[in-house]
């Protein structure tokens, strides 16, 4: 009797427990429970706070003043394109509105001198970004200029100093190379497009397809998209605003002020000369970026000027 009292205790036992273990599994937890509201008002969405939207196409699109023919369904849609990208690769817009606030002075009145449209700036943009880049043809510089180019138009390019790298020559050289060419081709579209693909380029293609307005050729990929670009780039930077970039002039990079100083002899050391006027020799370079050895040869005691940042906005070199 005893032995089957202890069995229906057993038996008792395992049927409360069964019920308490179903009852915990079937009513959901508070964890759970939490987890599903959470879900519900605060959903993890990319969209929660951003948007992303198409963008208008300004009615008065223009190249140096040279009207986009918009109503050609073909050519909006290149246009778009470019608007599309460069508007929402944020961070690289952010960088080229930061640049140019710092390099467009210089530019500018080189352009207003020689009669070029004040447009072609976005075409140094566009080139290099505002940076002293070396393509993979050898292009160098922000206007990006081949050796043999830049020679041509009255650089100095070899191993002790490159010219290209000099942000005033090599603008004036830019120019220069404009002004020919424009006279030969006849609009600025064309003459920017003739930069990025090289004259006998786009006289092929001109010749070949028999029209002589860049709207009409049919172009490779970069030269295709390129003037496009520019333009694209010229609106984003002139109206961040209209783009959704909140830039304050406090975000923008600034030019440190110099003052030059004359050399017509070899100098031996640039690290020595740097500290002569307590500066470190990457400050030196980073002002003259076109002195390209750690000496500067000279045999011929031609006068270079070179650019030593005011006191005060580097620290004092050790």
């Amino acid at each position: 009797m005893k032995y089957v009292k202890n069995i229906l205790a057993i038996i008792g036992f395992v049927v409360v427990a069964g019920s308490l273990i179903y009852a915990v599994q079937s009513e959901p937890s508070a964890t759970t429970e939490t987890k599903e509201v959470s879900t519900a008002q605060d959903p993890k969405n990319v969209g929660n706070g951003y948007s992303i939207s198409a963008i208008s196409i300004p009615k008065d699109l223009n190249f140096a003043g040279e009207k986009v023919p918009l109503n050609d369904p073909e050519v909006l849609e290149r246009v778009d394109r470019e608007f599309l990208v460069n508007t929402y690769w944020q961070s690289n817009a952010l960088l080229l509105m930061k640049r140019a606030n710092k390099y467009f002075p210089i530019i500018e009145p080189i352009l207003a001198k020689n009669n070029i449209p004040d447009d072609f700036k976005y075409l140094a943009v566009a080139e290099s970004g505002l940076q002293n880049v070396v393509s993979p043809a050898g292009a160098t510089g922000f206007w990006q200029i081949l050796k043999a180019t830049g020679r041509e138009y009255g650089l100095e390019v070899n191993a002790n100093v490159d010219e290209r790298y000099h942000i005033e020559k090599a603008t004036q050289a830019a120019c220069e190379y404009l002004n020919r060419w424009k006279k030969r081709f006849g609009t600025w579209t064309l003459t920017a497009a003739a930069y990025n693909a090289g004259p006998g380029g786009i006289q092929k293609y001109m010749d070949i397809q028999k029209t002589d307005d860049y709207y009409d050729l049919l172009l490779g990929e970069e030269t295709g998209r390129y003037v496009f670009r520019i333009m694209a780039i010229k609106e984003i930077i002139s109206n961040p605003d209209a783009y959704g970039f909140a830039v304050d002039k406090g975000d923008f990079y600034n030019a440190v002020p110099t003052f030059s100083v004359e050399v017509d002899e070899p100098v031996a050391s640039w690290a020595d000369f740097a500290s002569d006027y307590e500066i470190s020799y990457k400050v030196l370079k980073r002002h003259n970026p076109w002195l390209r050895e750690p000496h500067l040869n000279n045999a011929s005691k031609k006068k270079y000027s070179i650019e030593i940042p005011n006191k005060g906005y580097y620290r004092e070199s050790k």
